[in-house]
Order: C-alpha cells, then sequence, then structure tokens
C-alpha cells in the first residue's frame, strides 16, 4: 500500500486539484472508499482501524445507521430550504437542541454554519458588536481556522505567513497555557481587546493539555477586564474529552461556543452559540442577514446533527469516551514507559497524544501503522505528536488492538 487503484486516483487528482490541497509526496495517500464504525476501506480493499475519526468528526462511528437513516428521510422529503428567509423546519430543532446544551443553562441564542472556521468567525464578530471593540487575545499553538478572520488568530506561521498582507493583525498571543500572560498580551494587541478565544485543549496544536485552573483563571480574568471569554471547542466538543464539552471539566461557562465537527455526524455543520445577552448585540435582522451562507441551517446536515446528539444520549458515548480513555492512556503509558523517544503520553477522554523527540519518528511511526491497518495522524505545530482520536463508539478490544499496533509502530 498505497496499492494500484489509490496510486491511479493520486495521478489523476493531481492533473486537476490545486496542488496546494491533497499531499501526494513521497507516497501517494490511500483512497478511502467507503466506512462503517470505526474501521474503514480503501479503493484497493483494505481495511484499516480509524484512530483518528476523520479528523474527530465521526464522534458516533462512520456510517452511524441513525445518522444515515435521518439523512435519508429528511432528503427525501426538503433537500435544501432558504435558511435565513425561509427556513426549513428541523433549523428549528437544531437550534433548541443547542441551545438546551449550552453549558451553565440559561438563555442562549446561535448562529449556525458549515465550518468550525464559520463558528469562530461568528463568535470574533459577536465579540466585535457586543463590546465595540476588535482586539482578541489567542494563544501559541492554537488553530482556529484558515478562512481569513478566523486565520487571525491561528498561531502557526505555515498558515499565516502567506496571507500576511490580509490580515487584519488584531490578535495578540498569549503563552500557552499562561492565563497570566493574557494581560501582557493585551497590552500589545493592536486593537483594544473585547475577548479572549482559547481551545480548552489544543488539538492541531498538539493534543496540549492545561493544568487544572487554567479555564477558570480565563474566566475570572475575562470578568475582570470586561472580556468575552470565547471556547473553541470545533475539536474537543460533543463527547470527545469524557464531557460535553471540555470547558465543563473546571464547570466554566464561556460568553460564546464554537461547536462543529462531531456535531454533524459526518455532515458538514457547526454553530456558534452564546448567552442571549451577548448574542443580542446583533441587530434585529429586516431582511439582510450580517453573518448568514445559502447553505444556513441545510436540512439534511441539520437532521444529521440531531440523530447524532440522540446517539450522544441513548449510547452514553460522552461517559463511554470518558472510560474508554483512561483505559487507553493507560495502556499507552505502561506500553510505552522507558521507551527511547517519548516525551510525554498525555490525554483527556478519548484525546490523546504521544509527543516523540522527533517529526521524523512521528512521521515513520504513523506510516508503519498505517501500513498495519491503523489510522493515525501526526500534530503540534512541529509535526511531532502523534494524535490519536478514534471514535467514541469504538469497541474496547478493537482500541486495545489498535493501540499495540501504534505502540510497536513506534518501535
Amino acid at each position: 500500500m498505497p496499492g494500484p487503484q489509490s496510486l491511479a486516483r493520486a495521478s489523476r487528482l493531481a492533473r486537476v486539484e490545486s496542488r496546494n490541497v491533497t499531499c501526494l509526496a513521497p507516497d501517494a495517500p490511500i483512497f478511502w472508499e467507503h466506512a462503517t464504525a470505526s474501521n474503514v476501506f480503501d479503493v484497493d480493499g483494505n481495511r484499516y482501524v480509524d484512530l483518528g475519526a476523520g479528523f474527530g468528526v465521526l464522534g458516533v462511528g462512520h456510517a452511524h445507521p441513525r445518522v444515515v437513516e435521518a439523512v435519508a428521510r429528511q432528503s427525501a422529503s426538503l433537500v435544501h430550504a432558504m435558511g435565513d428567509v425561509y427556513p426549513a423546519a428541523i433549523k428549528v430543532d437544531l437550534l433548541e437542541a443547542l441551545a438546551e446544551r449550552f453549558p451553565g443553562g440559561g438563555p442562549a441564542r446561535a448562529v449556525l454554519g458549515s465550518s468550525g472556521s464559520d463558528a469562530v468567525e461568528a463568535a470574533i464578530e459577536t465579540a466585535v458588536l457586543a463590546t465595540g471593540r476588535p482586539g482578541v487575545v489567542a494563544f501559541e499553538g492554537a488553530y482556529h481556522g484558515l478562512s481569513i478572520g478566523a486565520l487571525d488568530a491561528t498561531w502557526r506561521p505555515l498558515f499565516r505567513r502567506p496571507f500576511a498582507a490580509r490580515l487584519a493583525e488584531r490578535t495578540s498571543f498569549a503563552v500557552w497555557p499562561d492565563a497570566g500572560d493574557v494581560v501582557r498580551a493585551a497590552s500589545e494587541c493592536r486593537g483594544p481587546v473585547g475577548a479572549v478565544l482559547v481551545e480548552p485543549i489544543q488539538g492541531r496544536g498538539g493534543e496540549r493539555i492545561p493544568p487544572e485552573g487554567f479555564l477558570r483563571a480565563l474566566r475570572g480574568l475575562c470578568d475582570r477586564e470586561g472580556w468575552l471569554l470565547i471556547a473553541d471547542e470545533v475539536y474537543t466538543g460533543f463527547g470527545r474529552t469524557g464531557r460535553l464539552f471540555a470547558c465543563e471539566h473546571e464547570a466554566v461557562v464561556p460568553d460564546l461556543l464554537c461547536v462543529g465537527k462531531a456535531l454533524g455526524g459526518g455532515f458538514p455543520i457547526s454553530a456558534c452559540i452564546g448567552r442571549a445577552e451577548v448574542m443580542d448585540a446583533w441587530p434585529v435582522s429586516e431582511g439582510e442577514a450580517l453573518r448568514t451562507q445559502t447553505f444556513l441551517g441545510h436540512p439534511p446536515a441539520c437532521a444529521a446533527a440531531l440523530a447524532t446528539l440522540a446517539v450522544l444520549d441513548e449510547e452514553r458515548l460522552v461517559e463511554r469516551a470518558r472510560e474508554k480513555g483512561a483505559l487507553a492512556l493507560a495502556r499507552l503509558r505502561s506500553g510505552l514507559s522507558g521507551r527511547k523517544g517519548i516525551v510525554e503520553v498525555r490525554g483527556k477522554g478519548l484525546l490523546i497524544g504521544i509527543e516523540l523527540d522527533s517529526p521524523k519518528r512521528t512521521n515513520a511511526a504513523w506510516q508503519r501503522a498505517l501500513r498495519r491497518g491503523v489510522i493515525t495522524l501526526p500534530s503540534g505545530d512541529l509535526g511531532n505528536v502523534l494524535a490519536i482520536t478514534p471514535p467514541l463508539s469504538i469497541d474496547t478490544d478493537i482500541l486495545a488492538l489498535a493501540l499495540d499496533i501504534v505502540m510497536d509502530s513506534i518501535g
């Protein structure tokens, strides 16, 4: 592997896709053909255990029957509506379900989108409207998306540098995870600060977990300074860390909450959910919405999201993520203890990272694991962390076997 069909697809792709999108060298990627539960099959018939869940999207597993059925049923009756003019009825159901799950309870409102970047853009715009201040403090290592507004708050120079001339540069970065450094960062921001934007656990930044009390300290600081606290839970939301939202580990209620990825069970949908008094900074629509898109409240995506929320509850996937995550972390720490090249094994729920001492070692490990039928991903600014974020529904025995293969692949 990659097999002949994947190689052929790679050759065809190279002729028609922008060369910056899919990495085709030095080895062609495998091309997925179908998937179910925690298994992925490529176009050459190879089967893999998916420890990436499609960048954390498939929390309920690939092609969960409840999600597939909901999408099929909705698609048969209404595929598209005019989301901000003549909405689909199901949009109301989803917004009510999201408001009910907002941390801390209390009145909440939301803006729907299609991607995590959409949710972050909506949160930043809400903060500007609510505070009148454009400045944002984010953190070193942060990843909030690649659309221009979200990119301004994304840390990695690789993403920022090519588009620097288009960035607003109204974001200042604090050291992760240092709540005290936020004050310093705010003083250096090129605009008066209205919000602090934080991932409760950094995902693409390398599965980096802050110390206990970090989020509470940020909440207190924001309250004292009159800043809004925006929690980017696009990656960590909907059970990934063993709580519905990662901020709930410290009982912290953000002003604005960005969600996506796992919300749609495989379908593109996201939301910025916020306290009603904050969200009401948006003016009443008089026919032209300031934050909308053609596919806002897309009916099949809303159906998928509602089915996903039902599966999370009915199959106790949040609790199962907490239990399986603890077992997985213990297994990895025991198996890798004393192993050369291991810097740290860390995790919360089923968001786990194995930090190695070099990107080269990490790259070799995930390639070896792939060839043995296990999908993982490198992460972190340096690419030296092996990320393990399987479906929350993964079978315990399958997870244990896959983890053993990962440890063997590290060498």
